[in-house]
């Protein structure tokens, strides 16, 4: 296992278990069609398994990989899931031994040639990998929905990673390996308390870094935020659109 990855989210884990959003179900059944076998699928990149436990209706053998094993712990035994510590660029996955190699809101922290190497390893012919993210949030509440805006773009500017940068481009200017396929369009959509939203800003990477430098910047958008929603337990909808890149394996 590669101990030089960037670990934002071990220290994190269980909140980033509690609060990150699965995907939804027609995501993994659009995939399901795209592979002609349907035996095994491998989750890289995995973090918490939302992805993973989304692929296992699907595919009766699904390999879950997080070079941080504190992300892996929380994924429950009772998924069926199965769990390996090794980073994306070093798997101890066999040779073309899955039919679906997905990473979901992880590649933009990866070193893509030795990835693509990796997966073309492990990936039977005519296999796929599909590759997807998410970006900001949107609430259907226009104030809300601009506050959050805010926070994302201006007060988090500062603390952002460098590879942020990919969710923004929404992974165009990474490079994939295989021909494209034409893929429609996925959102995930919650209703959301205000707790709920505040827990998952909580596992958002520049949320750590700032306070790992002695600032917290929810406790600074706590007052606005309260202004705007004020009854706490009050549900408001979210929701996030996802972006996709998928491919054959020759």
């Amino acid at each position: 296992m590669n101990s030089g990855f960037p670990d934002h989210f071990s220290a994190v884990a269980t909140n980033y278990a509690r609060h990150r959003p699965d995907y939804p179900v027609e995501l993994f059944d659009w995939l399901a069609t795209q592979t002609p076998r349907h035996e095994r699928a491998w989750d890289c990149a995995s973090g918490s398994g939302q992805a993973a436990q989304g692929l296992h209706p699907h595919f009766p053998h699904v390999i879950a990989t997080d070079a941080a094993p504190a992300l892996l712990a929380t994924l429950p035994a009772s998924s069926g899931v199965d769990r390996v510590a090794c980073a994306a660029e070093a798997c101890s996955l066999a040779d073309a031994s899955v039919d679906l190699a997905c990473v979901a809101q992880a590649a933009h922290w990866f070193r893509h040639h030795e990835f693509h190497h990796e997966v073309a390893r492990i990936l039977r012919p005519g296999g796929v990998l599909a590759v997807w993210g998410y970006g900001i949030l949107r609430a259907e509440d226009p104030a809300l929905d601009r506050l959050l805006t805010d926070f994302h773009d201006t007060i988090l500017a500062p603390w952002w990673p460098e590879e942020r940068n990919h969710i923004r481009s929404h992974y165009r200017d990474l490079p994939f390996p295989w021909p494209e396929i034409e893929s429609p369009g996925f959102r995930i959509q919650r209703e959301w308390s205000r707790d709920t939203l505040l827990g998952y800003l909580g596992t958002w990477s520049a949320t750590r870094h700032a306070r790992n430098a002695g600032q917290d910047p929810l406790a600074a958008l706590a007052p606005a935020l309260e202004a705007l929603w004020p009854n706490a337990a009050m549900p408001t909808r979210v929701h996030w659109p996802i972006f996709l890149r998928a491919g054959l394996r020759p």
